[in-house]
């Protein structure tokens, strides 16, 4: 099922993958701001000779033909940073950015996916059908696929294959559950109005904060009292914002939250729960509530067959010892926009290692990986590929 050629190209060039994931990484841009990065890529693909173009205003879409016709398949990597700190400060290639850093690995998807992309080069005599590389911004805002789709990314694809690092994940571990994987992820804003005035004539005043108080202890239960036990569902209150001084009631409260589930139907319901606790929460104090539900990403639902497909690569790759179960999260992935237009499935890479600090979680000032993953997903990336278009 895999190629050896492959997995030799790939061992070739594995100083090659750490510097540009290190380049890249003391680079680091924020989502839609990813023109240095957009313009390394591009380069880098030309120069194997492989055909692509820019998305606008960042991104890069290459595509690779084999030596004979057949199917398409679409390898994704993000691109996007994160306006987080980087902490560890003796670190050679830490970033560059004050307040930017790769604090989730895209730095490493995107190493990962040029180098496979150059092994793939390297055996396109083997190919039969075509490869297409999706450097993807802005997937931190959820938005950077969406746009990519829009401007043709997956246009004659016909099973598209993606990965993300790992920390909580033992280096080189690979996890390809078939089903649901990521949650959806929502945003949603709520604004309690009342009527102000001074602390100590709360008769003459609705009171916003007891409002805003009221729903957030009362919300739980959408979950806890409406939905199946046997459906996953979190509702989270992020951040509340009101009153302006000690002894003024305050007329205004903003609430903003996040819903995750699976289930579409389950995601509908909870909209509209949370927009009835609101409202009912607001006239039982005498004020107002309304609701701002923003839809963020889809769920992420792995195609069996396609999950099949990469962890039969995996353990042919690396030994059956290498794979394991990782149950789904309630983290959410805009890669769910290209399983809308094809079928495919999103891999995880483990790249946690206590004996070399990258065991710290995606997003913290301290997230780094294991160096030695990097190869583990670029080939799964080339190989998965290969599989999938000599596949009978």
């Amino acid at each position: 099922m895999i190629l050896e050629e492959i997995k030799k190209e790939i061992a070739n060039h594995a100083g090659e993958l750490v510097d540009i994931r290190r380049k890249l990484h003391s680079e680091p841009e924020l989502s839609w701001e990813e023109h240095r990065t957009t313009e390394y890529v591009f380069n880098y693909l030309t120069e194997l000779g492989i055909k692509c173009r820019k998305t606008e205003p960042t991104g890069v879409i290459g595509e690779l033909a084999g030596a004979k016709p057949g199917k398409m398949v679409a390898l994704r990597a993000d691109m996007d940073a994160l306006s987080v700190e980087e902490l560890t400060t003796d670190l050679p290639y830490r970033s560059k950015e004050q307040g930017k850093m790769h604090a989730c690995g895209h730095d490493a998807h995107t190493a990962m996916l040029l180098i496979a992309a150059k092994a793939l080069v390297s055996v396109k005599g083997q190919l039969e059908g075509k490869v297409r590389f999706l450097f993807q911004p802005a997937e931190e805002v959820a938005t950077g696929a969406r746009e990519m789709v829009k401007q043709g990314a997956m246009e004659g694809v016909d099973n598209v294959f993606g990965m993300h690092i790992w920390s909580q994940s033992p280096t080189g571990k690979v996890s390809c559950t078939a089903g649901p994987s990521f949650a959806s992820a929502d945003i949603f804003n709520i604004r309690f109005a009342g009527r102000g005035g001074h602390g100590a004539m709360p008769q003459a005043c609705i009171d916003s904060s007891v409002m805003a108080s009221a729903f957030v202890m009362n919300v739980q239960s959408i979950v806890s009292r409406t939905i199946d036990p046997k459906q996953p569902a979190v509702v989270t209150v992020g951040k509340m914002m009101v009153g302006t001084r000690f002894n003024v009631i305050a007329e205004n409260a903003l609430i903003e939250g996040t819903v995750r589930c699976f289930d579409p139907t389950v995601r509908d319901h909870i909209e509209k729960q949370l927009e009835v606790y609101a409202r009912n929460t607001a006239e039982l104090y005498g004020g107002t509530a309304e609701l701002e539900y923003i839809r963020g990403t889809q769920a992420v639902i792995n195609d069996v067959e396609s999950s099949q497909l990469a962890l039969a690569v995996a353990a042919e790759a690396f030994g059956e010892d290498a794979l394991y179960r990782e149950e789904p999260t309630m983290g959410g992935e805009d890669f769910s926009f290209f399983l809308d237009e094809a079928p495919g499935c999103f891999a995880l890479v483990g790249a946690g290692n206590p004996e070399k600090d990258t065991q710290w979680a995606h997003h913290h000032g301290r997230f780094n990986i294991d160096e030695d993953a990097l190869s583990t997903g670029a080939e799964l990336y080339a190989q998965y590929a290969y599989s999938y278009l000599t596949k009978k």
